[in-house]
């Protein structure tokens, strides 16, 4: 049964000499749900209309780019042997977590630019930023890469997946952990948390920080069991980050409720 598993077609379709690949189909519609999702929270919560439409004509390029950027950082033995490949990204290598620094940076300053909290555009993008990346994850997916390491298809069987999923964890001969599923649901699980949580009518920016935590809890657990984890000596990155952006977020949301930073809540609609 085995030598008849083949992987799925990573191209969608091709446009001439142009190969249109399900990767870049599946993030391009992760983003396109979530600003329509952003916008349109955005606007039953008073910010103008063109307000995530313009962010992220400036958030997506940088995101791309810082994304690109940390990856090589942590692969620099191998750029700077290579440095015509450093920014070619087509033939992959970028980081979330790179994505989300350039993200935050730019949402930063374009908050200060259009006089409105950043806190309140946070808390407003946190559900899509984390529906987007749940969706994203099934580009990985299409690719066969970002999974853990070798198990059985007895095990997959026993997690009671569809066949489709599991064929595809099957690569050169050997079945992998679909780590990008375990992301996947653990941020679809956070999606539907922080919309529950607009409800709760938390105090600005606490619903961020609250993104903040429940993804890096869930990536932390996640990345130890991937096989191409970028790597700073013996420690992987993304669960050194993510110890370190669970202890920042606590550690702002006291701060701001001990020094009573801010008084505004989620559903207030002033700026």
């Amino acid at each position: 049964m085995n030598e008849t598993i083949q992987p799925l077609n990573p191209i969608a379709f091709s446009l001439g000499p142009i190969d249109v690949h399900w990767y870049g189909i599946i993030i391009g519609s992760g983003l396109a749900l979530a600003l329509f999702l952003a916008i349109r929270e955005g606007d039953r919560r008073g910010l103008p209309k063109d307000t995530f439409a313009d962010l992220m004509l400036w958030a997506i390029p940088i995101a791309i780019i810082s994304a690109r950027i940390y990856y090589v950082i942590f692969e620099w033995k191998y750029y700077i042997k290579h440095p015509i490949e450093a920014p070619q990204i087509w033939n992959g290598g970028i980081a979330i977590h790179g994505a989300l620094i350039g993200a935050v940076i730019t949402t930063y300053v374009f908050s200060k630019k259009r006089g409105i909290s950043f806190w309140k555009i946070s808390d407003i993008a946190a559900p899509s930023i984390i529906l987007g990346q749940a969706i994203g994850r099934w580009g990985n997916f299409m690719n066969q890469e970002a999974h853990g390491g070798e198990v059985t298809r007895t095990f997959l069987e026993n997690l009671h997946l569809p066949d489709f999923i599991i064929n595809q964890m099957y690569i050169d001969g050997t079945y992998y952990h679909p780590t990008f599923l375990y992301e996947s649901i653990w941020d679809f699980v956070g999606f539907i948390l922080l919309i529950l949580l607009r409800r709760v009518n938390f105090r600005r920016g606490e619903l961020f920080l609250s993104y903040v935590i429940w993804y890096s809890i869930g990536r932390f657990f996640v990345e130890g069991m991937r096989t191409d984890s970028l790597m700073l000596g013996s420690l992987r990155m993304a669960q050194t980050i993510s110890i370190a952006l669970v202890v920042g977020a606590l550690a702002i949301l006291i701060y701001r409720r001990t020094k009573k930073l801010s008084e505004s809540h989620y559903l207030d609609q002033a700026n």
